[in-house]
């Protein structure tokens, strides 16, 4: 009786142990798609902050202005131009504290230029199209000078390369190490049960109703799984979203909730996969040799 109360124990303290292993190595996959999809945005938020500046000459006139403007919209690379004013940079209240409020005065003029806020799209655009452009606009009358910070396009795409490999890198190696894990995790529990399988392999039991409960088993195992790693992400985001708040403007709620919903198919497909793996190995293993496993 005792002995029966300990093989049950340990039946459920496996099956336990499994579950929780299933669950933490897909939250941790679940964790580094979030991760990946985050970097993504943020790549992207980066890349169209890539702006260049068009200072306009004092001389300038309305329609080399305008000319200017319809030349730089189309533009495929440019996302937006925005025309700022000499007399609206001297009302800014910033500059204002920094240079003081009668330095027009101390001048006796604006010293300001009218100019152009050229944002480009850093995903889009070239090193060598940037270069032709602030040539083309340094040609064109009414233009005193162009501003771009140097090789910042290169800098951003260079950096989210890195980034993303990193994590695909890493996602990778965690997947692979994971996978390991888990099948020798399974195959533990199934190892347990092997003399089980092999007296209803000697009783004439076909493959498919020897199999029949412990898939059924993993089945519920992996959706119990996947249940708690989705949980346990949506506690860990929610957290974040408190602690940060700009974090949860990095990604849209759908894709927490995508990742959610594969967590849980996942735990069913990794759940199914390797028990159906362990057991397949007890069926076909011979009797004389299921003591040596």
């Amino acid at each position: 009786m005792k002995d029966n109360r300990k093989l049950k124990r340990r039946v459920r303290n496996s099956y336990a142990i499994s579950t929780v292993s299933i669950a933490l190595v897909i939250f941790l996959l679940g964790s580094v798609g979030y991760l990946l999809s985050v970097a993504v945005n943020s790549s992207r938020a980066l890349q169209n902050r890539a702006m260049l500046t068009v200072e306009l000459a004092r001389t300038a006139e309305p329609e080399q202005r305008e000319s200017i403007e319809r030349q730089l919209s189309a533009k495929e690379y440019i996302t937006s131009v925005e025309f700022s004013s000499k007399e609206s940079k001297a009302e800014d209240e910033a500059f204002r504290e920094m240079f003081g409020e009668d330095f027009e005065k101390v001048l006796g003029e604006n010293p300001l230029l009218d100019t152009y806020e050229v944002l480009l799209d850093g995903a889009v655009v070239e090193a060598e199209q940037i270069d032709e452009l602030v040539s083309e606009l340094r040609k064109m009358k009414g233009v005193s000078d162009v501003i771009v910070p140097l090789g910042v396009v290169e800098k951003i795409n260079s950096t989210i390369s890195r980034i993303r490999t990193v994590l695909w890198v890493f996602g990778g190696v965690l997947l692979l190490i994971s996978l390991i894990l888990l099948n020798n995790t399974i195959r533990i529990s199934i190892y347990s049960k092997r003399y089980i399988i092999n007296t209803q392999k000697l009783v004439g039991a076909t493959k498919w109703f020897i199999m029949r409960p412990f898939l059924g088993s993993a089945l519920w195992q992996g959706v119990l799984a996947g249940v708690v790693a989705a949980a346990l992400f949506a506690l860990v985001c929610w957290r974040l979203g408190e602690a940060m708040p700009e974090f949860g403007t990095l990604t849209a709620p759908s894709t927490a909730a995508v990742i959610m919903a594969a967590m849980v198919v996942g735990g069913v497909v990794i759940s199914l996969l390797f028990t159906t793996f362990a057991v397949n190995k007890f069926v076909n293993m011979k009797t004389n040799k299921i003591h040596l496993y």
